[in-house]
C-alpha cells in the first residue's frame, strides 16, 4: 500500500476559488456581505414581495424570514429578507 503524497505548501494546493467574472459592480451584493435596505410595495403570496429599491427600481424577494407588511423597510441580502428596519 502507497502513503498518500504530502502537501508542502501553497504551491501543492489547488486555487482558491474566486468570485471575480460574473459581478458587475465593484462590490456584488450576492457575495459581501452587505444587505440593502428596501421598501415593501406588496406582498405578492408564496412568502415573496414586491419591493422598491433605493435606485427606484421593483424586484421581487422572498420574505419568508421577516413579519414584513407593505410600507416596511426590510434589509435584503441576496434576494433574501433577513431584517425588518423598526421605525
Amino acid at each position: 500500500m502507497t502513503e498518500p503524497a504530502e502537501r508542502t505548501g501553497p504551491a501543492d494546493r489547488p486555487p482558491e476559488p474566486t468570485m471575480t467574472g460574473h459581478c458587475g459592480d465593484e462590490v456584488c451584493v450576492t457575495c459581501s456581505d452587505v444587505a440593502v435596505p428596501v421598501r415593501v410595495l406588496r406582498l405578492l403570496g408564496d412568502d415573496l414581495a414586491l419591493v422598491e429599491t433605493e435606485a427606484g427600481t421593483e424586484e421581487e424577494v422572498s420574505v419568508a424570514l421577516v413579519d414584513a407588511r407593505p410600507g416596511d423597510v426590510v434589509l435584503v441580502h441576496a434576494k433574501e429578507a433577513i431584517a425588518r428596519r423598526r421605525p
